[in-house]
């Protein structure tokens, strides 16, 4: 647990430090948040939230917050790679199991942390959340998404060696899973071929849970989101593990 712990605060002093990174994950949500919410906030229905295309959006840009901070955070394994410090991790007297662990649960940290700032903007543009019940079930969400997409992030960073080919590639992968997520319109509105695609995107289900927890309306059940997404974090985090365990240095 101590070497899990290192890692994870080593991430965390990183994060802190980087001003930058702070406002460069947070800057397209609150684009969004800003530009297209408003908008079309007059001009979109949504079932169960009337005109109010704000209330619905906001989670869908926590989501994005939380899906893109955690997923680029994988970019972290290249850099250490690139300047010795993984090898001087892994020649340690310590299990590769603890050091992706570590990887792992820092990089869901702060991606839950940007997550957690752009509810606290959005409470300024519209935000209404329903309990204290509602948010906790919303953070619950949130880590999960994080856990997830972290080691994802960190699957994929362990198999390249290139930093600029790993941000190509996560692009490649990363924007048609959140475009797909219902993040931006309810998947209930979308065409009789392209529903069913929505349900086999595991994002779906983390941004209708965090959608279920701040304004108690969702188009999937609570139940379902849960289990899916909670599945899909430890098959991740399991890939993840295998795929790190076989890095060379």
């Amino acid at each position: 647990m101590d070497i899990i712990y290192t890692i994870w605060l080593r991430s965390m002093i990183r994060y802190i430090r980087s001003k930058s990174r702070i406002i460069g994950s947070i800057s397209m949500p609150l684009f969004f948040l800003l530009f297209l919410g408003f908008g079309l906030n007059s001009v979109v229905n949504i079932p169960g939230l009337g005109e109010n295309y704000i209330q619905f959006l906001i989670p869908g840009m926590v989501a994005m917050s939380v899906l893109f901070t955690s997923v680029f955070s994988g970019i972290q394994i290249i850099w250490d790679k690139q300047f010795g410090f993984l090898k001087e991790t892994l020649v340690a007297p310590v299990t590769r199991l603890e050091i992706m662990l570590g990887q792992t649960f820092g990089g869901a940290t702060t991606a839950v942390l940007q997550g957690i700032m752009i509810m606290v903007i959005s409470l300024f543009l519209g935000l209404k959340v329903q309990s204290i019940l509602g948010f906790l079930i919303a953070l619950g969400f949130m880590v999960l998404i994080g856990i997830s997409f972290t080691a994802f992030g960190i699957a994929i960073a362990s198999r390249m060696e290139d930093m600029t080919g790993f941000q190509l590639i996560m692009n490649f992968v990363i924007f048609p899973i959140f475009g797909l997520s219902g993040a931006l319109f309810p998947i209930s509105s979308l065409p009789s071929w392209l529903g069913p695609i929505t349900m086999f995107d595991p994002l779906t289900y983390g941004v209708e849970g965090i959608r279920y927890g701040l304004t108690g309306t969702s188009q999937v059940s609570p139940i379902l989101s849960l289990l899916v997404i909670g599945g899909f974090a430890c098959v991740m985090t399991v890939i993840g593990t295998y795929l790190f365990r076989k890095i060379s240095i």
